[in-house]
């Protein structure tokens, strides 16, 4: 019975992040946290651009507090913006920017080298960039892109790796842009991060 509940409320949870960055797709969301409380129900939406959720004097967040309450039932909700400082350092916004410039014609290849390389002088301990789709001929391939130190398995990976999704949509066909983005992780010594930047599998 607990588990039923437990899929239950991740299921609500996806499709009110779903909703979220769907009302506010041209701002560019990033990570969004939602806290329940038996008060209120506490949505913090991080953001490039939080004028555009905002609106004026705060007319788009009174809307989506209406759409909310009447589409998933939330009794109180409370939307709070907060500013991204560095774009490079979210995988939701990194996906997304990534997905806006194939959609251009850009060079998936040195966009792809550019962007881990913008990555890791953010400040990133490690990042992978993973391209599926059409880029080129009828053949859907693969391209991956990635450098200093990411966790793959266990609790550190569930833990301090970030991790967003955004699909392009050129000419070709769909491509799906995935990206990992570790921020921190407690066991990498000073040595390690000294090392050259090579990707470590785990």
């Amino acid at each position: 019975m607990k588990e039923r509940i437990f899929i239950t409320k991740a299921k609500d949870q996806v499709m009110l992040e779903e909703f979220i960055r769907g009302r506010f797709k041209e701002a560019k969301t990033g990570m969004i946290e939602i806290q329940y409380t038996p008060i209120v129900t506490r949505i913090i939406v991080h953001t490039v651009t939080p004028g555009l959720i905002v609106g004026s004097g705060g007319e788009r967040i009174r809307m989506i507090v209406d759409e909310l309450k009447k589409n998933f039932g939330i009794k109180n909700p409370q939307i709070d913006v907060q500013r991204i400082e560095n774009q490079y350092l979210d995988p939701h916004i990194v996906s997304q920017n990534i997905a806006q410039m194939i959609e251009r014609g850009t060079n998936f290849k040195r966009l792809g080298e550019f962007t881990v390389m913008r990555i890791m002088n953010a400040g990133a301990v490690g990042c992978e960039l993973v391209f599926a789709g059409k880029f080129s001929g009828q053949r859907s391939r693969t391209e991956r892109f990635s450098a200093g130190y990411l966790k793959k398995c266990g609790d550190p990976a569930q833990r301090d790796v970030l991790k967003g999704f955004a699909l392009a949509n050129p000419k070709l066909g769909n491509i799906g842009i995935k990206v990992k983005i570790m921020l921190h992780h407690k066991e990498i010594s000073r040595t390690v991060l000294k090392e050259p930047l090579i990707a470590e599998e785990a």
